[in-house]
């Protein structure tokens, strides 16, 4: 009993710092942080993200998701960008990161970033900006990034652990997003994310094989839907590439994303669960209906993620620590 009781004053505690640090966090930031130091900062990166998604148009997802991953571990401090070293496995190496790429349109950025202004604008401020140019480029709506993250010094593959799976249920769900200060509304106006980007069979082979003992697919599948999902992830699929765009219209920032969950065509197991409590499911709807109510919400909800605490320098280079 005496540890259960020391275990949950453990939790209580790590709320409390959680809270405080992510307070002490927003009331630093600034839209403003620049404009005396480093005014260009964001055209710069804005054009440097444009470029690159000229290349290769699945960018804006990358860079949206790789914020995304950064804010969960440790606040948004850029520790995903860093590499490994001989006596370290960083974030980028750990199982949930693999995938995740474009990481040398955050060094471009940084690149260009440091001819303008050296020493003043950090990894993490860079990525929090290419990620809301991510989604401004792609159709998306705009908004003021407030700004002055410090990077950290910290990456451990071993921390992703933390990280919300896409075969989460919504209580599993809502405890991660609750453990960063984010809210139930905050976890369905950022599942919008993905709207943009690409899943690999591995993320959602749960709903279209051995499902249960009673069943091999995913009921909550519109049926077609989960065919075309066995057709291209098979149940020995060697191709490691293989899987499905997470909407109809993956490199365009919309709403198709709630309206496919209605029709249950979601992708991860994670998305389908937003539709089985009232209140998840009334957003979802809300959303579906209404692109100016969703693109309203996922902004409010970005600033309040993207301002999770974090570092303590501006690094020099990106994937290493000063």
């Amino acid at each position: 009993m005496a540890a259960k009781n020391t275990n949950m004053l453990s939790l209580i505690f790590s709320f409390i710092i959680l809270g405080l640090a992510h307070l002490n966090l927003v009331n630093t930031l600034s839209s403003k942080y620049y404009d005396q130091t480093c005014p260009n900062a964001e055209s710069t990166i804005t054009s440097v993200v444009k470029k690159a998604m000229l290349n290769d148009p699945t960018v804006p997802a990358a860079l949206l998701r790789m914020h995304f991953h950064d804010c969960f571990i440790r606040g948004c401090d850029g520790s995903v960008l860093l590499n490994s070293t001989g006596k370290n496995k960083a974030e980028k190496d750990g199982p949930p990161n693999i995938s995740l790429h474009a990481f040398y349109v955050i060094d471009n950025a940084k690149k260009a970033v440091e001819a303008l202004c050296p020493k003043t604008v950090s990894c993490a401020d860079i990525l929090a900006l290419a990620a809301r140019d991510a989604v401004t480029l792609s159709g998306g709506p705009t908004w003021d990034v407030p700004k002055g993250r410090k990077d950290g010094r910290v990456s451990k593959a071993t921390e992703t652990r933390q990280l919300p799976a896409p075969t989460f249920n919504l209580s599993q769900l809502q405890q991660s997003f609750a453990q960063r200060g984010l809210s139930m509304d905050d976890l369905v106006a950022l599942s919008g994310g993905h709207t943009l980007g690409f899943a690999h069979c591995s993320s959602f082979q749960n709903r279209i094989h051995n499902f249960s003992s009673k069943q091999s697919v995913d009921p909550t599948l519109e049926s077609s839907f989960a065919a075309s999902l066995k057709s291209v992830c098979p149940a020995k699929n060697t191709a490691k590439n293989a899987g499905a765009n997470l909407d109809a219209t993956p490199t365009t920032f919309d709403n198709r994303y709630y309206k496919l969950l209605l029709q249950g065509k979601s992708i991860f197991s994670s998305d389908q669960s937003l539709i089985n409590s009232a209140k998840t499911k009334a957003l979802v709807s809300k959303f579906a209906s209404s692109q100016q109510e969703f693109q309203k919400a996922f902004v409010k909800s970005m600033i309040k993620m993207s301002s999770i605490s974090g570092g303590q320098e501006v690094r020099l280079d990106c994937r290493a620590v000063n």
